[in-house]
């Protein structure tokens, strides 16, 4: 088993890089498969089709459904609601969170837009039209809504986590009184929902007491274990299948109220069952990231040094259920202070739970914390970069100063400074300008942890010379295809295009959720940990065939190098590995393999860097923002994959613009229903809202962190980059707004 122990100058193994992507050619020509794509082992004509009925009001009971309409519509196989569902004896929710689910159990209703009943017709047509039919009867009680009026009901959550609800160390009362200049103010954050291409998605079928679902998630292990203790059966008798996800962004994380409810449809009809949710059902049922209104102190000496940090988070959790969006976690490490004190308290609301959502915590956090950041190196008449580095945490200030096991974020300022040329910078807000548009300059610092967790993986070197590498992980777009093939080909020194990469069944060796930037530096040292356990079997294979040109050598001599098994004394002794599988019956050689964080892990701090420069252009006369430059250097350990990796960090900062500029849910005060449930007018960036960027990576190795040296890059892209363009927006405008979006209303008005 692999652990991370490896000395820091040690400098991974690392394969040749796929310059494309594996599964690229499958997905442009359509023959990868999505979810709601997948023909199971059973008739066409047997699959039936399930579409949700939606409460609409907020909070409340359901008094009466009538089903009789619905229940004679052409096509309609069945009408379940809270009055005929079959009954589950479910137990808590699983990880890797704590889902408050509706599955028709009770005729409580909690938002607007919560599963009140599952109509399943032969078509989705027919069961489209047969769930506007259905008739119900409420009895409505007054709602928890607007939730930011009711600041004073806010209070500790009952869950927060794994981060405590308040943290504090030194004296932060004292830190004020001290200060010479101070930053006191409040930065607002707004609901936001996870829109990715695939929405979600589940077939259902039942084999027997056995059921398997194609399910769009980014946790096939998860889902297996959720579904078989809400539906009270073994976990073996549940498998989740998923080889594609069409992004998740979080939202994907979780095993949502629809997949057991399609399960117990297919269990209710003894038929196939497929439930996709529709655009409009993606905002609610699913999960947002939440609001927040952050409270936010700067104390500062004369020459820049932070003597207190303080941040009161305050967010809408849904009366279902807190989840805890940590913002206030920045503050706790990003820089060194002499005190610092943050809290996290919630404000219940008739709202859809909300839950994980691109890099969780870290995105708001540094979205509202780089901009005080910025306003108080104003104050003190200092370059922005020089007062980050004036308070660079050279060990973590949150956990008694214990060490990174990597920190190259001065090499990130410094190198991203030089590409964007930010010594040129203007430094007076609203002092540049182009005909008609402002031109500003800002940067913000860009962090999210290094997450690692226990994986498995199995390898198997095929006759004829191929190679298969499983682990029961997930690819949501970010390239888990491409780094898994290359890391099982770097094993044996073969090229990655002769690699069959599989994922997405849980009947694979087990893995992590796909989130949480993890599963690079968990998956690729358990394929690591495989293939050297598959050369040890290779080597004595050919140690005791009488043919192999390694016949009596020892075993401690032998070395696998380029496909073929090598003698480190006699250099010229080499054994082809397809010949010395053929030689023994052509028959496939299979290692499994783990690998997990070792103890030392505990010892250390890890965690991704990142600084980002934008360049944006305001126009004086409609507010409208224009992104025209965008500069980002990252230190992520080394980068597995240039284009998968590229092409992550690049989607992160263009979600960073979106964050910004574009994206506001909005539930209407009256009803909890949102507003601009639809990509027409829940905005989000299109190609002419992304610019060029320049995006590159430090590349210093981490293998303290893990033995390949590398940390995720799924995330730490939109961190930073909101406030970037937030600070970039000030220093065109001199106008500070500090409630997200930026939008050309709040500039005008400002």
């Amino acid at each position: 088993m692999i652990g991370i122990e490896q000395e820091q100058d040690q400098a991974p193994k690392l394969s040749p890089q796929l310059d494309y992507r594996y599964e690229g050619i499958a997905k442009v020509t359509g023959k990868a498969k999505y979810a709601a794509e997948f023909d199971g082992p059973f008739p066409k004509a047997d699959l039936a089709y399930a579409y949700i009925v939606q409460a609409t009001i907020p909070a409340g009971t359901v008094e009466s459904m009538d089903i009789a309409a619905a229940s004679k519509a052409p096509g309609v196989i069945a009408v379940m609601t809270p009055f005929n569902a079959p009954k589950l004896n479910q137990g808590p929710p699983q990880p890797p969170a704590r889902r408050s689910l509706t599955l028709l159990q009770n005729k409580d209703v909690a938002y607007n837009g919560q599963p009140i009943a599952l109509v399943i017709a032969k078509t989705l047509d027919q069961a489209r039209e047969a769930a506007s039919l259905v008739k119900t009867t409420y009895a409505p009680q007054p709602p928890k809504l607007q939730w930011e009026k009711r600041l004073g009901e806010a209070r500790w959550p009952k869950n927060p986590g794994k981060d405590p609800a308040d943290n504090h160390r030194g004296d932060i009362q004292a830190a004020f009184k001290k200060a010479s200049v101070v930053v006191d103010n409040t930065y607002v954050t707004p609901i936001q929902f996870h829109n990715p291409m695939e929405p979600h998605a589940t077939i259902a079928w039942w084999e027997g007491d056995k059921v398997t679902v194609y399910d769009a998630t980014q946790y096939i292990s998860g889902v297996k274990m959720s579904l078989a203790k809400t539906l009270n059966i073994p976990t073996d008798y549940v498998r989740v299948i998923n080889p594609v996800v069409g992004g998740g962004f979080g939202s994907k994380g979780s095993m949502w109220s629809h997949v057991p409810l399609c399960a117990m449809a297919a269990k209710a009809t003894n038929r196939p069952v497929k439930l996709v949710l529709e655009r409009e059902q993606m905002f609610g049922l699913v999960g947002n990231r939440p609001s927040t209104i952050n409270h936010i102190r700067l104390a500062a000496a004369k020459d820049g040094t932070l003597l207190g940090i303080q941040h009161d988070n305050v967010m809408n959790a849904s009366v279902l259920e807190d989840f805890v969006e940590h913002t206030e976690d920045v503050a706790k490490k990003l820089y060194q202070s002499g005190a610092n004190s943050v809290t996290a308290k919630v404000v219940e609301a008739n709202l859809g739970v909300s839950t994980f959502m691109r890099a969780p915590g870290e995105s708001s956090g540094t979205a509202v914390f780089e901009i005080a950041m910025d306003e108080m190196a104003e104050k003190l008449k200092m370059d922005p970069i020089e007062f980050r580095l004036k308070n660079y945490a050279e060990d973590d200030p949150a956990e008694s100063h214990r060490p990174w096991s990597s920190k190259h974020l001065k090499e990130c300022y410094a190198q991203g400074a030089e590409k964007f040329g930010w010594a040129s910078r203007n430094t007076k807000p609203g002092s540049r300008a182009e005909g008609e548009w402002l031109i500003g300059q800002g940067m913000a610092t860009a962090t999210y942890p290094a997450n690692r967790s226990a994986a498995q993986a199995v390898v198997r070197l095929l006759p004829g010379g191929k190679m298969f590498v499983g682990s029961g992980s997930q690819d949501l777009g970010t390239g888990t295809y491409t780094i898994m093939a290359q890391q099982a080909a770097a094993g044996l020194g073969i090229d990655p295009k002769l690699v069959e990469v599989k994922l997405g069944d849980s009947t694979l060796p087990k893995a992590p959720v796909s989130g949480g930037s993890q599963s690079a530096a968990s998956v690729l040292p358990a394929i690591q940990d495989a293939t050297t356990q598959l050369k040890l079997k290779l080597v004595d294979l050919a140690l005791q065939d009488p043919k192999s040109p390694m016949h009596g050598l020892q075993a401690a001599d032998c070395d696998v190098k380029n496909g073929k098994l090598v003698s480190k004394s006699q250099p010229g002794k080499t054994d082809d590995l397809t010949a010395l599988i053929a030689r023994n019956g052509n028959k496939p050689v299979e290692a499994q393999g783990s690998a997990e964080p070792g103890e030392s892990h505990d010892a250390m701090t890890t965690q991704s860097w990142g600084a980002v420069f934008v360049e944006a252009a305001v126009n004086r006369y409609t507010g409208m923002v224009k992104v025209r430059r965008m500069v980002a250097v990252y230190d992520v350990g080394v980068l597995l994959n240039q284009k998968t990796g590229m092409n992550q960090l690049m989607g992160g900062l263009t979600w960073g613009i979106g964050f910004a500029t574009h994206e506001h849910g909005i539930p209407d005060g009256r009803n909890g229903r949102i507003v601009n449930s639809n990509l027409a007018e829940y905005h989000v960036p299109v190609n002419l809202d992304v610019p060029a960027m320049d995006v590159s990576v430090v590349g210093i190795p981490d293998t303290k962190f893990a033995p390949t040296g590398a940390r995720g890059v799924g995330e730490i892209g939109i961190t930073g980059a909101a406030a970037a363009v937030a600070n970039a927006i000030y220093n065109a405008t001199g106008k500070r707004v500090r409630e997200y979006p930026i939008t050309p209303d709040k500039l005008l008005l400002a």
